[in-house]
């Protein structure tokens, strides 16, 4: 056999590979249009180019974050041609923090840009319009995050204990000791923090910080070795001169340092007050949280007689005022732990109509007993995978109205086709503005099922 030459080369059958685009690579870009999730779309070099910080129309200098075969991840650097809509980022850290990344878009445009990404996901992967649209429902579009998690590492070779958020893209650490989407408590701690986290003896053992606000301001810190007395005795003066309770996670779960300390939020609407613990699931927009729930409610229309069904209820959000209006609310979760967290905060406010199970809800629901009677609503608020093994089985708990709380317009367009194939209807659909300065998308969707 002839020796095969060394000089040949050979190509995979789609053409010559476009050279990688290397990281930090900048490139002079025009946007045309933006993506769903705030980035603008530019073209060059046979690629599609997603940047943050840029909006369409615009010409600007981006530096390269990652790229794929075809895609490019990117950060506008320096804007050449801004656009009319564009605004100063309210927040001095915006350009560099990777927690907000819609500053640079005036709000109503913010509001629009959710609108506009929610309507398409509907229609294009679902194939579903709502008969009616709802107004955004919104609150302030800063001031409203209740809880934030501070990133916090020990730098040994520099010895320098690094404070702050995780920059886009990245795990680097963005030093911030003030952010104007926390409530005014939080950013008071927060600009206190970093010096407090600096005159500990024990930097290396520190994890990360947690920040909450409600009923109560509180502490979380994670530590990986036990703290010094010297350290608790600063930690807890700090926590006394702010007004809040202190957390400490080590091995196991959350304690309070306190055995007493409670946290928890209200729903002054219905004059309900809910319990819960560091790591526990709360909407960190109060405000919109209370609106939301006022909003659901009011779509579903429960009548006193009528048997309400909650799935995925955590901790009683939307089932307890529920059980201020309905005559019976079975409310299920797939965490033991947030069952009897949700149990035990309706038997707090006095609900005795009120109970929760402990349900898989990937699962089909055949075996389990409380789903063997006939709803007269359900209210479903998933995670962001969707609710689609329960949708399946809509039909069969005899529901004939339901409200979709979503935090996912892609799954919840998939589990609106469901709806539709089973003889739902979307009524009526609308965004929630949970994360101002944000693209994330939060929905909720009313389905009315036809009259036989």
């Amino acid at each position: 056999m002839a020796r095969r030459s060394s000089t040949l080369r050979f190509q995979p059958s789609g053409g010559a590979r476009a050279p990688q685009v290397p990281v930090g690579k900048k490139q002079k870009l025009s946007i045309e249009r933006l993506a769903g999730d705030g980035r603008g779309i530019a073209f060059e070099g046979g690629r599609t180019w997603f940047v943050s910080g840029a909006l369409a129309g615009e010409q600007v200098e981006a530096r390269v974050l990652g790229a794929r075969s075809q895609t490019v991840e990117a950060r506008a650097e320096r804007i050449i041609t801004a656009s009319s809509e564009r605004r100063e980022a309210p927040c001095r850290h915006a350009d560099r923090c990777g927690g907000c990344n819609l500053q640079h878009m005036p709000h109503a445009d913010q509001l629009a840009l959710k609108q506009r990404t929610l309507a398409e996901q509907l229609l294009r992967l679902g194939g579903v319009q709502p008969q009616e649209w709802a107004a955004p429902l919104t609150g302030p579009e800063f001031a409203y995050r209740r809880r934030a998690r501070i990133a916090v590492r020990w730098d040994a070779k520099a010895r320098q204990l690094h404070v702050g958020f995780r920059a886009e893209a990245s795990q680097d650490i963005v030093a911030i000791d003030d952010c104007p989407v926390l409530v005014q408590p939080l950013q008071t701690i927060l600009k206190a923090l970093p010096a407090l986290l600096r005159s500990l003896e024990k930097p290396q053992a520190l994890g990360h910080v947690e920040l909450f606000s409600g009923t109560a301001e509180a502490l979380l810190l994670r530590h990986t070795a036990p703290l010094t007395e010297h350290d608790l005795l600063r930690l807890r003066a700090f926590c006394v001169e702010h007004a809040a309770q202190l957390w400490l996670h080590g091995e196991g779960q959350p304690q309070a340092d306190d055995a007493s300390a409670e946290l928890g939020f209200e729903l002054a609407h219905w004059q309900l007050r809910l319990a819960y613990q560091p790591g526990d699931f709360v909407q960190v927009n109060g405000l919109v949280n209370e609106a939301m729930v006022v909003q659901a409610l009011d779509w579903l229309a429960v009548q006193p007689g009528e048997r309400v069904l909650d799935l995925f209820c955590g901790l009683g959000n939307f089932a307890l005022p529920l059980a201020r209006q309905a005559a019976e609310v079975v409310a299920v979760e797939g965490v033991d732990v947030m069952v009897a967290r949700a149990a035990a905060n309706a038997q707090n406010n006095g609900l005795g109509n009120a109970h929760f199970f402990r349900a898989d809800l990937s699962n089909p629901l055949a075996d389990e007993t409380w789903a063997r009677e006939d709803f007269d609503a359900v209210l479903l608020d998933p995670p962001r995978d969707g609710a689609l093994e329960v949708v399946r089985e809509m039909s069969g708990l005899g529901a004939r109205r339901l409200v979709y709380v979503s935090c996912n317009p892609t799954t919840l367009a998939r589990d609106a086709a469901e709806l539709q194939q089973q003889g739902y209807r979307l009524r009526r659909a609308g965004i929630l503005d949970m994360f101002p300065q944000t693209a994330h998308v939060e929905a909720m969707a009313l389905f009315e099922k036809a009259e036989a």
